[in-house]
């Protein structure tokens, strides 16, 4: 049987990336919109504290490798996906001459957690899909932009050629994950959710086994490709920080909200690869966690300034809106939201250029707080927000993946 990695183990250095104090992110939670998470901690972490995370970022899904090496590489691409693929249909037992490490991999995928708590991975998604058009509005100008801040963990999109493959294509595949995954039941063994999450664990390892041999990637630069550092940042993203930059749209989610939330994206983050102990339970200990993350990255540089840029003008690459002046109109609406969640430095140090449109997040705000005190009085009209929200991003969804299927 494979065995994880203990975690923090001893080293006797870090990645290069490692920069304590960050500078942007220091801005962040001293001046910026995360002193107020910040505040909530009883006692901000120090700097050891800060360097015994950040040996995480040596540490990957060392299961998921060896798949990679013993199914992958010796089947091919194509024979290896099918396999997998069946063993998800059919199960693992019923493949005949599966590798052990992919037996144990799926076995492990099918066996639920003796932490799983159904009622909070059902609150998790109630709120993710009630959150509507909006919730994808964070997740792309909060959550994926504010992330090109950090140099370091988006470094290994350049070495898979990201800027090439578009903005577009990587705006479709984020938003039909989420979709898959945050949908009533979809985490159950056999849903959609559940197998998007074991796929994307091998596509991962797969990565970062194919990024470690791209001439000029460095270990001791950056830290494993897709290590658990990162990894758990991203789980945070989709998580914590969305649920941050959704309050300052005006939603008021209930604290069984946030830790159903918090409990969804602890499930996926583990069948993704993430070992569950490294995962929040909690508000706090998801804040505790960001900042150990977050205040030792990196500034944005060329790279990521570059992704950054790709991302703002995504919509010009889509086939919708349809008109040019839509284009341009939409793009300024989502600058408006980058300088309303991230504030003027981290948009300056990204290069993203001011926009007129930068207070109407403010009047959704008001907008949609005078509606969220409706839909928080009745359980009935609680139950169709969801499924109204829901009902939206599955259409914005849709219109993602006909674009880049014609793009």
């Amino acid at each position: 049987m494979i065995t994880p990695e203990a975690p923090f183990k001893t080293r006797t250095t870090l990645p290069k990336r490692f920069t304590y104090p960050s500078p942007g992110f220091s801005h962040y939670w001293n001046q910026g919109v995360g002193r107020k998470m910040l505040q909530q901690l009883k006692e901000v972490p120090s700097e050891n504290d800060v360097e015994q995370y950040a040996q995480l970022l040596l540490e990957a899904d060392t299961l998921a490798d060896t798949v990679i090496k013993q199914v992958y590489e010796v089947l091919g691409f194509q024979q290896a996906t099918k396999m997998i693929d069946e063993g998800l249909e059919k199960g693992i037992e019923n493949i005949k001459d599966a590798p052990p490490c992919l037996q144990q991999l799926l076995k492990e995928a099918d066996t639920i957690p003796n932490w799983l708590n159904p009622e909070l991975l059902n609150a998790g998604s109630d709120f993710c899909c009630r959150t509507g058009s909006l919730g994808l509005t964070v997740l792309r100008n909060y959550c994926l932009m504010g992330g090109y801040e950090s140099s370091a963990i988006n470094k290994p999109l350049i070495y898979t050629g990201a800027l090439k493959k578009g903005a577009a294509k990587r705006m479709a595949e984020t938003i039909e994950f989420w979709v898959q995954v945050t949908g009533k039941g979809a985490m159950q063994k056999g849903a959609i959710g559940h197998t998007s999450a074991v796929k994307l664990r091998l596509m991962h390892s797969y990565a970062r086994t194919a990024i470690q041999k791209v001439p000029g990637w460095s270990n001791e630069q950056w830290g494993l490709p897709l290590n658990h550092a990162d990894m758990i940042a991203t789980n945070l993203g989709f998580s914590l920080v969305f649920m941050e930059g959704l309050k300052r749209l005006g939603f008021r989610p209930t604290q069984l909200e946030v830790n159903g939330v918090l409990h969804l994206w602890k499930y996926i983050g583990y069948l993704i690869g993430i070992p569950a102990q490294h995962l929040p339970d909690t508000e706090t200990e998801a804040i505790e966690h960001l900042y150990k993350w977050t205040i030792s990255q990196p500034p944005a540089d060329e790279d990521t300034r570059a992704l950054a840029l790709a991302l703002m003008n995504e919509p010009l690459t889509a086939s919708f809106p349809v008109r040019l002046w839509q284009k341009k109109l939409l793009i300024k609406l989502h600058l408006g939201y980058n300088y309303y969640f991230l504030d003027d430095r981290a948009c300056t140090t990204m290069g993203l250029p001011e926009t007129s449109f930068r207070h109407w997040p403010a009047l959704v705000k008001f907008i949609n707080g005078f509606f969220e005190a409706f839909t928080l009085s009745q359980r009935w009209l609680y139950r169709v927000s969801v499924f109204r929200g829901r009902k939206s991003q599955e259409i914005i969804k849709t219109l993602f993946l006909k674009s880049h299927a014609t793009g």
